[in-house]
């Protein structure tokens, strides 16, 4: 009786291990065959140890190839290039290209330090591009958390030359996909979320970000908010937050998606259900979810012609303002602002006027700013 029991019994485990579906593959991982490794590329000359990229290859290239730049997060205080989830998922088993960058964290320089470290690094890179077989008219970004935000601020800071400083200003520090995990956008909408007001304290990693706590720093605040600079030319976006983040809330996520989709740019907003903030990513859609935005993008969409250098010229040519030199001198001297991309980061309605007092920017800017000379910025200005 004991035998027929036993003998039962695994018949009835081994019927339901059979009725286990399949397991789903695994993202291909890479092996030291994959890829070769650049480590340690200074992108700055002579500049900060933070100032560093590595570079991994394909073994075996198949013409130029599209680029993956990968921007860690960390509260941008902490992190490091040597986390890089795209050369482990194996993305160069894939054919792309993948830089893993560091940029300057907020206890070496507070903002725009960051951004402009990764404006420099996508410039070397371009103006390197050659050397290393890389394609610079397919340049994606993809980060988490505070690389969320960096490369969020990188896809739509794209036509604001104020933070392209430094060496390769003839090359453009545009990418043409951006792939955001639960970045952070609007930073004054963040710390008057209910449930997450610890982050407007001084000590929280904004305000050492900013150089002061969010509240008492508007100015500041508005500058590294991304959904500030959306425009109708920014790259195309695939955006992922889980409902559950109890770090940054899953509204940073939804108004940059809201602007983003107001504006015209390609962009789709993915919520995972029950996932934290970071937590919750290992599901099956996910990872093949990413590897299709960019092969769409890098690969399948034409390569971007907008790589033209970054123009930081303050002169204006002797020409007649109000005809096409004129005003085609007048855009260039503004760096290309926009009434729309103006208004937003001063805080006025579409009617409004910004008085000199008032204006966020540097004095040189009102000046070239104000067409009509009458000392406010409006939007007849940019008519």
């Amino acid at each position: 009786m004991k035998t027929t029991h036993l003998a039962a019994l695994l018949a009835c485990v081994a019927s339901c291990l059979s009725a286990q579906p399949a397991p789903r593959p695994a993202l291909p991982s890479p092996s030291p065959q994959d890829h070769k490794a650049h480590r340690d590329l200074a992108y700055v000359e002579n500049g900060h140890e933070r100032q560093k990229l590595d570079l991994y290859l394909p073994e075996k290239p198949a013409g130029p190839l599209p680029l993956i730049i990968w921007i860690h997060g960390g509260g941008w205080q902490n992190g490091s290039k040597e986390n890089c989830p795209p050369l482990r998922d194996g993305y160069t088993g894939r054919g792309f290209a993948i830089a893993s960058i560091n940029y300057r964290l907020s206890g070496h320089a507070t903002f725009p330090a960051q951004i402009e470290d990764c404006k420099a690094a996508v410039r070397w890179l371009r103006a390197h591009a050659k050397e290393y077989g890389l394609d610079p008219g397919r340049f994606g970004a993809w980060g988490s958390s505070a690389g969320g935000h960096l490369v969020a601020l990188l896809g739509t800071s794209g036509d604001f030359q104020a933070f392209d400083v430094g060496a390769n200003l003839g090359h453009s520090s545009r990418v043409q996909a951006v792939c955001d995990y639960y970045g952070p956008t609007d930073f004054t909408v963040l710390v008057t979320t209910p449930g997450y007001a610890s982050h407007a304290a001084a000590t929280s990693p904004e305000s050492k970000l900013l150089g002061g706590a969010v509240k008492e720093n508007p100015e500041r605040a508005a500058r590294a908010n991304p959904v500030a600079y959306v425009s109708k030319d920014d790259p195309a976006f695939l955006i992922l937050h889980g409902d559950k983040d109890a770090t940054v809330p899953i509204n940073q996520s939804q108004l940059l998606y809201d602007a983003l989709k107001k504006t015209g740019v390609d962009v789709h907003f993915h919520t995972i259900k029950g996932a934290g903030h970071g937590q919750g990513f290992g599901g099956p859609e996910i990872g093949p979810m990413a590897a299709a935005f960019f092969e769409r993008m890098l690969k399948t969409s034409p390569p971007s012609s907008n790589l033209g250098p970054a123009k930081t010229s303050d002169s204006l040519a002797p020409v007649d303002p109000a005809g096409p030199q004129g005003k085609a001198a007048a855009k260039k001297a503004s760096g290309g602002m926009s009434w729309e991309k103006l208004r937003r980061i001063e805080g006025v309605e579409d009617d409004g006027r910004i008085q000199r007092s008032q204006f966020k920017g540097p004095a040189g800017l009102f000046e070239r700013l104000d067409r009509n000379a009458d000392g406010f910025l409006s939007k007849s200005d940019f008519e």
